[in-house]
């Protein structure tokens, strides 16, 4: 997939994190696929936070680590937050019906996907990607689109 420019926003901590994820999401139309790419403890479950907390939503956002799916349907659009690290590849998360949730055309809301390499070619629709890069008292988040 071709990348397009991407922008950079440096969160000194969780709440930054949070509040930009919160902020971000009033942006995006049901329908939005979101990649979300970062190390373990990297943030992305508190990207998720902020995201949910955004739409309206005040469900308790957890990793979906074990149970791959969570969804959070609670405020204006719903969330499905995906993490995908215990799988090994797209025809799995195919096999599980997962590949509903990454049309644009028929989502409902919102769906963020967590290790999307894991599921390499599942998503191959226009998506956002982004991705979060640990530094030393910092996080380094990278928005941009994917074609």
């Amino acid at each position: 997939m071709e990348k397009a420019l991407k922008i950079k926003v440096v969160s000194h901590s969780e709440s930054e994190t949070i509040a930009f994820a919160e902020k971000l999401v009033k942006v995006f139309p049901k329908g939005t696929i979101i990649t979300l790419r970062g190390d373990l403890g990297a943030g992305k479950t508190h990207f998720v936070k902020g995201l949910a907390l955004g739409v309206g939503s005040k469900a308790l956002v957890t990793s979906p680590t074990f149970t791959i799916l969570n969804v959070y349907e609670e405020g204006k659009l719903p969330i499905y937050h995906f993490d995908m690290y215990r799988l090994s590849s797209k025809e799995e998360a195919e096999e599980l019906g997962f590949n509903e949730y990454f049309d644009p055309a028929t989502l409902d809301g919102i769906s963020v996907v967590e290790w999307p390499e894991q599921v390499e070619g599942l998503i191959t629709t226009p998506h956002i990607a982004i991705e979060i890069v640990k530094g030393e008292n910092e996080r380094i988040i990278y928005v941009g689109r994917e074609e």
